[in-house]
């Protein structure tokens, strides 16, 4: 994924999510400091799109606790070594089934599906 695409998916699924959830504008978006983020053409388009971005620290350690949940589904489809894209696609929506919804080592409540 390169800078493009990630100001596309944020064009297609943050503002739509954030007027769908009702979210008035005192919210913050957070990404972290990976380098599709950090673009000056990203950085321009959320300050176009009025959009108020958490600082944060270049090397810090992550606290977005969603990443605790990828990790959890990597491990577990790693566990099940899928051959072909058709195969991790399965398990990848296997594993994710199976995760609780408050899984103790996520510590983070999602919704299901």
């Amino acid at each position: 994924m390169n800078g493009a695409m990630y100001r596309e998916i944020l064009s297609d699924n943050l503002l739509p999510s954030a007027r769908a959830l009702k979210m008035k504008r005192g919210w913050v978006f957070q990404h972290d400091n990976d380098p599709k983020h950090t673009t000056r053409a990203t950085k321009e388009w959320l300050r176009k799109k009025h959009f108020k971005v958490l600082e944060w620290p270049s090397q810090s350690p992550d606290l977005n606790p969603i990443e605790n949940l990828w990790r959890e589904l990597k491990v577990r489809v790693a566990q099940r070594q899928p051959q072909n894209i058709t195969a991790l696609e399965e398990i990848c929506m296997e594993e994710w089934a199976k995760i609780p919804a408050t899984s103790p080592r996520t510590h983070y409540p999602r919704a299901q599906g």
